[in-house]
């Protein structure tokens, strides 16, 4: 008897619901990173009774999280492997909680840095986890999709804060973020451990039972083995943070990764989104800053959510291409108006419109690749073993990357104009391009062993040559 496709897979639909209630981590993680949007205006006019502070505290207190998310990196790195990607993404709700609790309750800067400090720590924790079990829990049909979850999520989080912040006072805002870690701990608790955790740990039943859940499917054992095989085989002589650096493998999947994820902070996602209602109104144009803000996150979150169902059929490098092309000329466009409103002569009144609108342009085509697919290839790429030192330093790596990119914003519109940060952009787009069509690889349809055979430079075993009795199971 033939097994098809659909027997040997299962039912994805509790991959799906585990990827979900795992990203309610990074939804609450973007509330936190959306928060300083809604609410500095407020404290810094002064509009808030109990709360006020000055410009230089502002900025502190939008870039806490960073310094936070550092340490929680770290810590993650060193606890993952020890209690588990479940209880490691349970555990994070604690320090969500706890900081939307101070929010609500602080009555001085203080409690808000520290708040947001913890945030950031949190935010270590669950960034350097969440891929890292969608990744080994998804089957390679639908890991595209669910990997992208990630940045969907993350941006819903984003969108959502800034509705509630809006409409409601900094504490009544906070009360009710807080709602959704404790929504996250209550319904992750029911979800399995990764199947390769449990292998690693020698726990080959529960192995055996969470990927009978995951697949919904009892034909589980080629996989379990398979499965097996690589990771006894990966830990016969890894699990250090050198490992990285002195197998080749890790090595080149660590120069892919930090090469992706620093050109997408120098293709200015980040920096555009610290300051978009900032370029909004050097625009000059009618729509006030505050829609136009929301407009752009809006239309971020659907390309985004378009681009997780075509990812796994388009594959990867293919939208990664046309994501930074797209990117690329939105960005010299951009640079293009503001040089000639600044520089030259050239009456720009009747434009208005053009910068809101290319700056639309542009988040539709990041979103359509860059945004969402180098947080999937960032948990596709690394072997069980050193998957917690790699997480770890890639989302060091990103925060610094979006640090940096958002001081070059903010310093080349000052001294220059903003033309200069938007032509510097494209430059680092273009450098991009060059980088994703010669060095990343494509992982459409792969399993994570395969994955790591591609990196090794090892010709993958073609099934369509194979006899008849070796291909199909009877």
């Amino acid at each position: 008897m033939v097994i098809t496709d659909i027997e040997a897979t299962g039912n994805p639909s509790f991959q799906y619901l585990a990827a979900i209630l795992a990203d309610l981590a990074l939804l609450t993680d973007g509330m936190h990173y959306g928060w300083p949007s809604p609410t500095l205006p407020q404290i810094l006019n002064n509009t808030n009774s109990t709360l006020c502070i000055s410009q230089d505290q502002g900025l502190w207190l939008a870039v806490m999280p960073l310094l936070g998310s550092t340490i929680g990196a770290l810590i993650a790195a060193n606890i993952v492997d020890c209690f588990g990607r479940r209880k490691t993404i349970l555990a994070t709700a604690i320090p969500f909680f706890t900081a939307w609790f101070m929010v609500a309750a602080a009555t001085s800067p203080v409690w808000l840095y520290i708040a947001r400090f913890i945030a950031g720590v949190a935010d270590g924790v669950s960034f350097t986890v969440v891929p890292m079990y969608i990744g080994e829990i998804a089957d390679a049909t639908v890991r595209g999709m669910l990997g992208s979850s990630c940045s969907v999520m993350w941006i819903v989080g984003f969108l959502l804060i800034n509705i509630i912040g809006s409409y409601l006072s900094i504490s009544n805002t906070a009360i009710v973020s807080s709602l959704v870690p404790i929504c996250a701990l209550v319904t992750f608790f029911w979800m399995p451990e990764s199947p390769y955790y449990l292998i690693m740990k020698e726990r080959i039943d529960e192995a055996q039972s969470s990927l009978r859940k995951l697949r919904r499917t009892e034909k589980v054992d080629d996989e379990l083995e398979r499965m097996r095989t690589s990771i006894q085989s990966k830990n016969k002589n890894t699990g250090r943070i050198l490992d990285l650096f002195s197998i080749k493998s890790n090595r080149k999947a660590l120069f892919i990764v930090t090469g992706l994820r620093g050109f997408q902070q120098f293709s200015g996602t980040t920096a555009i989104t610290f300051y978009a209602q900032t370029i909004f109104k050097e625009a000059g144009d009618d729509i006030s800053p505050h829609h136009a803000s929301m407009i752009y996150f809006s239309v971020q979150l659907l390309v985004t959510i378009l681009s997780s169902s075509l990812v796994d059929k388009a594959g990867r490098k293919p939208l990664l291409i046309v994501s930074m092309i797209g990117t690329a000329i939105a960005l010299f466009l951009e640079g293009t108006y503001f040089y000639v409103k600044t520089e030259t002569d050239i009456d720009t009144s009747s434009f208005g419109y053009v910068p809101v609108i290319v700056l639309i342009v542009f988040v539709i085509v990041f979103s359509l690749g860059m945004q969402s697919i180098p947080l999937l290839i960032l948990g596709e790429m690394f072997p069980t073993s050193v998957k917690a030192y790699a997480l770890c330093l890639a989302d060091i790596h990103y925060s610094i990357m979006a640090s940096i990119a958002s001081k070059f914003l903010q310093i080349t519109k000052d001294k220059y104009g903003m033309f200069v940060t938007f032509f510097g952009f494209t430059i680092f787009s273009i450098m991009g391009l060059i980088f994703i069509i010669l060095v990343v690889p494509e992982t459409k349809g792969k399993n994570l062993e395969e994955i790591q055979d591609l990196l090794k430079g090892k010709i993958p075993h073609d099934h369509s040559k194979c006899d008849e009795e070796e291909c199909v199971k009877v």
